[in-house]
């Protein structure tokens, strides 16, 4: 009881300092205003609350003073107050809700294109952008990002209903209830130790991975992984090797990092490195691959052309970065060894994240760096991202600990292999496009168009799907070069079987019509 007494206590000390906030906006905008004594006192408090949140010094949903409590710090007749937010009211300004009070009910009425043409008309009067600035802006596009959307058949999304949250939450709890002062101060940039040492176990155990503690760096994500890689490695025209096609945030963040990007094709035992070497002479730095699982089409990379993937590195004094996303569905039957295990030679960045495998939402991934890289990419991290929160590292540490982690990936595979079997059997009813690979080695699906469709009709078809809160990503983005492929990137893992199947019969519905 007394706990609840205590928040209700403080929640009632933070209403009250918003609405002082606010009473203090609302006395200035009355000082500003020309006093016109005919004018009675509700009207003047009414274009004075107006003008506050026409000029946006209260914002959209900004909850104000209850009309007793404005009264009283105005010094005037609670009927005044309800005369202003009355007016308010009629001009739907505000609203008002039952047991939630007043709340502010404006936006700005410049729409995106005009809110640009506004910046644009204004963009002579401040500094230029530099020219990694114009690059990042120029190529967000590339990104894959859909936030917010349906979770059918979202691509890169596990099975996120089966998360076991009380574990987590627990484990949570106890880190707060137990954590000290000093460990509130600032952490090492590129992660804390524990957390650290369990993933060294962890990739040792899972995918015979040796490394020292000290080389792995603790992210949010692949995507800040290579926005690191990049910014410690690559200036201006560097080359940079692409699997095409390839993921399009891999392309994104190397072109908007001014790299000189070479796409090549694969063929069925992965990247093909004749081609490669066809390009030697353009001394590129560093090729990223997709080896497990390549990004999007599912073809493993083979033993032999790991290898000579290596020498190809070697030879040109190169780096390969190893992004083995999904690696735990990908390698759950036949464990292929790493690039990482089969370097000698130090040059191997290994990425791994548990975004995919947990929920996207945790924003913790991580990557191991040759050695003579540590000390830069930690200056960067210093200097940029800082770090991950210390409280998610230390609870992901005790979830590895723990064993909850090698029992979630085992529960992740039972489900997804599932989903995915039902999702094969459901979309076989869809006559103009067919699954490209059937193989259970990712948590998505590549649906190719039967017939020749270009790149416009397969935006017509992923537009019609995304209104009927259906989302997929577009096969024709991860192409680079001229030889482009149609189709459809579908997610099925997060998705519960009944609703799976109503959406899969919407979606063949759209593709078949």
């Amino acid at each position: 009881m007394q706990i609840y007494i205590h928040l209700q206590y403080q929640l009632f000390l933070i209403m009250n300092t918003n609405y002082m906030f606010t009473i203090q906006r609302i006395l200035k905008s009355l000082k500003k205003q020309e006093q016109n004594e005919k004018e009675n006192k509700y009207i003047q408090l009414y274009k004075a609350i107006k003008s506050c949140i026409i000029n946006i010094e209260l914002p959209n949903n900004w909850i104000l003073p209850s009309t007793r409590f404005l009264a009283e710090e105005l010094k005037i007749s609670r009927t005044t107050v309800l005369k202003a937010y009355e007016l308010l009211l009629l001009e739907k300004i505000i609203v008002s809700k039952q047991g939630s009070g007043y709340r502010v009910n404006f936006k700005t009425n410049l729409t995106e294109k005009e809110l640009e043409k506004h910046l644009l008309h204004d963009k002579e009067a401040y500094p230029k952008l530099s020219s990694k600035g114009e690059s990042f802006l120029n190529n967000v596009s590339l990104i894959n990002r859909s936030p917010g959307a349906s979770l059918a058949f979202r691509p890169g999304l596990p099975p996120i209903d089966i998360f076991p949250v009380n574990q987590w939450k627990n484990l949570l709890n106890t880190y707060w209830r137990h954590v000290k002062s000093s460990t509130l101060s600032y952490a090492r940039s590129t992660g804390i130790d524990p957390l650290k040492k369990s993933i060294c176990n962890y990739l040792n155990v899972s995918r015979n991975i040796k490394c020292d503690h000290k080389q792995i760096v603790i992210v949010s994500g692949s995507l800040q992984s290579l926005y690191l890689i990049s910014s410690v490695l690559i200036d201006k025209g560097d080359n940079v090797v692409i699997e095409d096609p390839a993921f399009p945030n891999v392309h994104s963040i190397f072109k908007s990092a001014q790299a000189n990007i070479l796409p090549i094709s694969i063929d069925n035992d992965g990247i093909d490195i004749k081609k490669m070497k066809e390009l030697s002479h353009l001394k590129p730095k560093i090729a990223h691959v997709t080896p497990s699982n390549h990004y999007p089409l599912g073809i493993k990379m083979s033993l032999s052309r790991r290898k000579e993937l290596l020498q190809w590195a070697s030879i040109n004094k190169a780096l390969i970065i190893e992004n083995d996303y999904e690696n735990e569905v990908a390698n759950h039957s036949i464990k292929t060894p790493s690039i990482f295990s089969l370097d000698t030679e130090d040059r191997t960045i290994y990425m791994g994240t548990f975004n995919r495998l947990l929920h996207p939402s945790i924003r913790l991934g991580y990557m191991i760096v040759p050695k003579y890289l540590i000390a830069a990419v930690e200056a960067l991290q210093e200097h940029s991202h800082r770090f991950v929160a210390p409280s998610i590292q230390v609870v992901m540490n005790q979830f590895i600990e723990k064993n909850y982690l090698y029992k979630h990936i085992k529960n992740t595979i039972e489900v997804a292999q599932e989903r995915q079997e039902l999702f094969i059997s459901e979309f076989n009813d869809c006559k103009n496009m067919t699954i490209h690979n059937t193989n259970f080695d990712s948590l998505h699906l590549v649906a190719k168009f039967n017939k020749n469709t270009s790149a416009k009709e397969e935006s017509i078809i992923i537009q019609k799907l995304k209104e009927a809160q259906i989302t997929s990503h577009s096969l024709t983005k991860c192409f680079i070069g001229n030889q482009k492929q149609q189709g459809l990137i579908l997610g099925y893992s997060s998705v519960r079987p009944k609703l799976l199947q109503q959406k899969i019969k919407k979606l063949v519905k759209i593709v078949n019509s």
